[in-house]
């Protein structure tokens, strides 16, 4: 799986999210960044994208993936910060 195909996945799951993807095919890192995240502990966020990503990772297009996963707020305050 490319770095687009997956970070076109990953946005078509999550609606108004940005993500961005370093890696491709085994193991990759995902930044993604959705107001969806609000209210959510980070165990729940990663539940969230992994379930998206749970047929991709079960035929093994994906190997490895980790993720850090941001509000609109928070990621402009560690852009900032």
């Amino acid at each position: 799986m490319t770095e687009q195909e997956l970070k076109q996945v990953i946005e078509e799951a999550i609606p108004n999210s940005q993500v961005i993807i370093e890696g491709a095919g085994c193991s990759c890192q995902a930044i993604i960044i959705s107001n969806v995240f609000e209210g959510k502990s980070r165990v729940a966020r990663q539940q969230l994208v992994f379930s998206t990503l749970g047929k991709h990772i079960a035929s093994g297009e994906i190997h490895a993936i980790s993720m850090k996963t941001w509000t609109e707020k928070e990621w402009g305050q560690q852009q900032n910060g």
